[in-house]
């Protein structure tokens, strides 16, 4: 198993939600001052939502569950799990989903819209179109679907009985998939990646995030070369915050190896007042990062120096391809 240095490999991608980028980093209006804001969701929308099964775990019935968390950029994390103490779990399924009127929120796969409808004590989900309701049966199992409505309870799920699986996406880009996803096991966080539909060897590798945990993934062909790249997007425990990302570019459709990408915190072109609390996404052919500047008496709470903005490229490296600073900007 190899190890992760958090420090060494960093980035984020905003999630399948992408709507109406602009190539230019610089002017981008998805990616601008404003979206540093905390979604002005009421609270009162986080926290766990039950099937009516959950009420009977006791007497061995199967359940699933939907998790609601906060994120920025007007977007919440939304995290299906279920029973696994028994059997494999039912359902999993992870999204960051953008808010599209003050109830309801929509996230994209394979370019279907999920829409999740809040209302006071409860959310539901359902495909945009009925046409697409099969999507919806895609991250379940035994003819089990993500569709319905779950009932807010106010405590955590059953630690004896949920799916340990902390992150799990399945990408897709180019007529080549992505399997991703994050288990506490033995007191660790393991990451485990594999690919399929290369046509040599695909990649099946597994990482110790060693604490980190995975916020999201996702593909994009950043150097236009016709094979797609895949960001994984972690975050570290802890105030700090620091964004990072595990990348991998696919090589003429054939295999996947690693990216590299320097490190912030040593990189003297941009490291200047940076504490962490970074943002990353994915813009056209760009890799875009922001993070508040810190001054020298501010706290780990109250930056006061405005926000860095950088763009990467991606080049050919002497060993590997790397992402190499395009521009900086502040604000």
């Amino acid at each position: 198993m190899k190890k992760i240095s958090i420090i060494i490999l960093l980035g984020f991608a905003i999630t399948t939600c992408k709507q109406n980028r602009n190539k230019d980093p610089e002017t981008n209006p998805e990616f601008t001052k404003e979206t540093l804001q905390i979604s002005d969701t009421t609270t009162t929308i986080y926290g766990n939502y039950v099937d009516d099964s959950y009420q009977k775990r006791k007497e061995g019935y199967d359940w699933v569950a939907v998790t609601v968390k906060e994120n920025v950029d007007n977007a919440i994390f939304i995290s299906v799990r279920s029973r696994a103490d028994k059997k494999d779990p039912t359902c999993t399924f992870d999204a960051k989903a953008y808010k599209n009127d003050k109830n309801t929120y929509e996230s994209i796969y394979d370019g279907k819209k999920i829409i999740y409808k809040f209302s006071e004590n409860s959310i539901h989900i359902s495909s945009e179109n009925k046409e697409d309701e099969k999507i919806l049966y895609f991250f379940c199992s035994g003819g089990a679907t993500l569709a319905g409505t779950y009932t807010k309870i106010n405590e955590a799920l059953d630690t004896a009985q949920v799916d340990k699986t902390n992150f799990s996406k399945v990408l897709n880009f180019q007529n080549v998939g992505f399997n991703v996803s994050a288990i506490e096991k033995d007191g660790k966080n393991i990451l485990t990646v594999f690919t399929f539909g290369l046509k040599e060897k695909d990649y099946n590798e597994s990482f110790d995030l060693e604490g980190y945990h995975v916020i999201d993934a996702e593909v994009e062909d950043l150097n236009s070369d016709g094979s797609p790249e895949l960001f994984i997007f972690t975050q570290s425990p802890g105030s700090g915050s620091y964004g990072n990302v595990l990348a991998f570019s696919v090589n003429n459709m054939k295999s996947m190896s690693q990216v590299y990408f320097p490190s912030t915190a040593e990189n003297k072109k941009i490291n200047s007042g940076y504490m962490g609390h970074d943002e990353f996404a994915i813009l056209e052919t760009y890799l875009v990062q922001r993070f508040p500047i810190y001054n020298e008496d501010d706290s780990n709470s109250n930056p006061t120096g405005g926000t860095r903005q950088v763009s990467y490229k991606l080049v050919e490296g002497e060993a590997m391809r790397k992402l190499e600073v395009n521009s900086i900007s502040n604000y």
